[in-house]
């Protein structure tokens, strides 16, 4: 509805476009209530559901090993926490500005040191450009140094990079994610319109946030991701950057941002809407990157579109196509079921579902929560009216079961295959 003061974040008339610092020259324009990130963009009527069964992945650049290990910190639950000052002085040291150009575009973003011998992480939007043009980091003692690309993830919207560099730089400590909690103080470093080591600070507004963003080409797959939402201000330019709790630990990649309209192809700025990747679920991701290999991905198997409650909201994931010899046509999952959990996780509609997939990895085993729907929807048609019926249980299925389960409508657990495809 057009006076709805809470828009859908993948309004099927606004994809959300990567955040470059500065726009790039033959870069994308942002519309009014996009979402401009890291990430890559809406996906209309079924959509985002798709993506479950995406087996694309990037293939990654071939890459120099490492014996470097990252620089994980210790739990600090109980730990006092320090103030933002502290936290950022801390961090600041480890955070770059990183120059991306190619023939027909430039751009600049933020990333964060991983190691002492010059890897980088950042989001694939900032560096796809220079994948047939030029990388270079400007470090926060004010050098610099030329770059290349290590491998990058479009799906995840990830990328490594290594900096060409005889300095021993400061690796960033990587936090733990999954320990935030709503209203916790954080604070967003980095180069938001090419104004480096700038800090904002915030508080975690919201977790778990479905989020989709374009993709920065056109054969970029939409990137969806169970996002952490902050109202620190994060810019174009903050892309790549790290989201810190008060002991300066790196807990999430700001990548995206809810924007106003603007003008004359210019992004507009923050308006308290912002949103990171979890380090926790990124920190697979990269460790394939460093190592040279190509990223895996959890999938279900199925396409998905919303379902629809008797007052015409969302009510889970509409389940339109399940693929043959997948995980969900082992687990029995048909046509018309309604996936209303995963594990502990509500799933209010098909965002949430393939968002909240993305937290796992391959080879895990889930629980849904599954009921049958009274109206189905064709794929690729708009949702229609009807309400979830039916008992709701929970069956978790062992890696070593083969045969496909028929549990009369009512299914649930499923393993992810250890690969895409």
């Amino acid at each position: 509805m057009a006076d709805d003061p809470f828009p859908r974040t993948h309004a099927t008339t606004s994809p959300l476009s990567p955040l470059a610092a500065e726009p790039r020259r033959g870069g994308r324009v942002v519309g009014a209530a996009l979402l401009v990130g890291a990430l890559a963009g809406a996906v209309a009527g079924v959509g985002g559901a798709a993506l479950l069964q995406h087996n694309d992945t990037a293939a990654a650049v071939a890459a120099a090993s490492t014996d470097q290990s990252l620089t994980v910190s210790p739990d600090s639950s109980g730990a006092a926490r320090s103030s933002a000052e502290a936290a950022a002085a801390t961090a600041l040291p480890s955070v770059v500005k990183i120059y991306a150009t190619s023939p027909t575009a430039s751009g600049s973003g933020s990333g964060i040191v991983l190691t002492k011998d010059g890897q980088i992480l950042t989001n694939n939007h900032v560096v796809e450009p220079a994948a047939n043009g030029k990388l270079a980091v400007s470090f926060s003692d004010g050098t610099t140094a030329a770059a290349r690309i290590v491998g990058r993830d479009p799906l995840t919207d990830l990328a490594v990079i290594q900096a060409r560099t005889a300095a021993t730089l400061t690796p960033a400590t990587l936090g733990d994610s999954d320990s935030l909690a709503v209203g916790e103080p954080v604070v967003a470093l980095g180069s938001p319109f090419g104004l480096e080591s700038t800090v904002t600070t915030g508080i975690v507004s919201a977790l778990n946030r479905p989020v989709v963003t374009a993709g920065e080409s056109s054969g970029d797959p939409a990137t969806v991701f169970p996002a952490i939402q902050t109202d620190a201000a994060i810019n174009p330019g903050n892309s790549g950057g790290p989201l810190i709790n008060l002991s300066g630990e790196v807990v999430g990649i700001d990548s995206a941002i809810k924007t106003d309209s603007s003008t004359a192809g210019e992004p507009s700025g923050s308006i308290g809407l912002g949103f990171a990747i979890p380090i926790n679920d990124a920190i697979p991701i990269v460790e394939q990157l460093r190592n040279g290999k190509t990223p895996t991905h959890a999938r279900i198997g199925v396409t998905v579109g919303d379902a629809i409650d008797k007052v015409g909201l969302p009510d889970g994931a509409l389940v339109d196509e399940v693929a043959a010899d997948t995980a969900a046509s082992r687990a029995g999952l048909r046509n018309g079921d309604v996936i209303s959990k995963l594990d502990g996780h509500l799933i209010t509609d098909a965002d949430s579902l393939v968002a909240t997939v993305r937290s796992y990895r391959p080879g895990d085993t889930v629980t849904l929560t599954v009921s049958s729907s009274t109206r189905l929807r064709r794929p690729g048609a708009p949702p229609v009216g009807g309400t979830s019926t039916g008992d709701t249980r929970t069956v978790t299925l062992t890696p070593r079961l083969r045969r496909r389960l028929t549990l009369r409508r009512h299914l649930a657990a499923v393993r992810l295959p250890t690969r895409d495809g």
